[in-house]
């Protein structure tokens, strides 16, 4: 969540100094880190969104084979950045 409005901020702040190239940097290194996030959560428990945005392997109905929410046992899980 954290990393999602760190790029939204940044992005918003290149519309306004496109030739900020620290916060260029920002930006690609904030966006490979949420990319890298969001791969590694829907690998894990699916996608986050419908329609397109969600990683599919070419069988659209697929993910109805996974288990529901409410059949995950999350003990154990952790939250990003906890420790």
């Amino acid at each position: 969540m954290e990393l999602e409005f760190a790029a939204i901020e940044l992005n918003l702040f290149l519309d306004t100094h496109p030739e900020d190239r620290c916060a260029l940097a920002d930006f690609e290194k904030v966006s490979q880190e949420l990319m890298k996030a969001k791969t590694e959560f829907e690998a894990r428990y699916g996608p986050l969104m419908n329609f397109g945005f969600g990683r599919n392997q070419g069988d659209t109905w697929r993910w109805i084979e996974s288990p529901w929410p409410w059949e995950i046992n999350f003990k154990g899980f952790e939250l990003y950045g906890e420790e």
